[in-house]
């Protein structure tokens, strides 16, 4: 059975849907805008653990517990899941997910992984591998600026061009049957890189690679720009958006009406002070659960292009003094709801 679209994408014929979905924030998300809308606010940032790490982990668990309790499913139901975070060997996610003792592969696409996660675990169950799939991730403040950045205790300052990497984690159950909102299909970006070296203005380096993969998702599935409610973006922040406003102008392609950005929308940047807006994994799936779907279950939107974004650094390649390459990945949504 031929699913594959244009260039580098997949049209699903038995789309998969979303089971139920959890997020869980930590203090500052929960002072933000979506903060009321999210299962679980943590205000503690070590969770009750030793170190930020652990930390994260037990996000991972909290927001996966929830979303199995939500579906009304034990944990032994779920046939696979894959969860991606931030940190070196996935650490948070493996250890996260040892706890629940669910078959597990841990996949890595920087703040892209939401929709790394989202198109295997619906191809995995649209290609009938799992009748139950978990797709998560997490990320925290304190661990990414340790890995990537500069310990707290440093006390550097941050340029305005600098996102703030979000406190949480998402859950996502997809199955065949059931669900008010479903996969429609997906597009697998490719690796951009416009050399940016500056780990300070993600916006910068995410930019290329979600024009290129909106635009080639667009071409692939056939569509316009105006014919979804929202083409969405994970985490370029403001600086990230003006770029990618250009580049996708220069292929005469305008979304400037319908697009939004997960980092612009998960924080007040002018209230809490986080600059450019948030970032990482849990930006994305924090504000997928919290706002997207429910508009989509609503009927308020019927269709969504969601692009999480991803900027591909390391400690390694930061201090070779290489340049950042990042990628996206387009998941196509919509309602289940019969057209008005």
């Amino acid at each position: 059975m031929n699913q594959m679209a244009g260039k580098q994408s997949v049209l699903f014929q038995n789309p998969v849907k979303i089971l139920s979905h959890a997020c869980a924030g930590g203090k500052k998300e929960g002072e933000g805008p979506l903060g009321k809308k999210m299962d679980l606010i943590v205000e503690d940032p070590m969770f009750g653990q030793e170190n930020w790490e652990e930390s994260e982990s037990q996000f991972v668990k909290a927001a996966s517990e929830i979303a199995i309790r939500k579906a009304k499913k034990k944990k032994e139901d779920v046939r696979i899941a894959y969860c991606g975070d931030l940190l070196g060997q996935l650490i948070a996610s493996s250890f996260g997910i040892k706890q629940l003792q669910i078959p597990f592969y841990g996949v890595y696409g920087a703040c892209s992984s939401m929709g790394v996660t989202l198109s295997i675990g619906a191809m995995t169950v649209n290609g009938g591998f799992a009748d139950l799939a978990l797709a998560a991730c997490s990320s925290h403040f304190a661990s990414a600026e340790k890995e990537f950045r500069f310990p707290l205790g440093y006390g550097s300052q941050r340029p305005y061009s600098a996102t703030w990497t979000v406190t949480g984690a998402g859950a996502f159950l997809l199955n065949q049957d059931k669900g008010a909102v479903e996969i429609k299909g997906i597009t697998t970006g490719k690796i951009k890189d416009y050399g940016v070296q500056d780990p300070f203005n993600m916006g910068a380096c995410m930019a290329p690679a979600a024009a290129d993969t909106i635009y080639q998702s667009l071409e692939d599935f056939q569509k316009k720009p105006e014919e979804f409610d929202r083409i969405i973006t994970g985490d370029l922040g403001a600086v990230g958006q003006r770029l990618l406003f250009t580049l996708l102008g220069d292929n005469g392609i305008d979304i400037t009406k319908n697009h939004m950005d997960c980092g612009m929308k998960i924080y007040d940047s002018e209230e809490q002070d986080t600059h450019a807006g948030g970032s990482g994994c849990a930006c994305s799936a924090l504000v997928l659960s919290s706002l997207i779907l429910p508009k989509l279950t609503s009927g308020e939107w019927t269709r969504v292009l969601f692009v999480p974004t991803g900027a591909l650094l390391s400690q390694v390649s930061s201090n070779e003094g290489r340049t950042i390459p990042s990628i996206a990945h387009a998941v196509w949504l919509e309602t289940t709801k019969p057209k008005k």
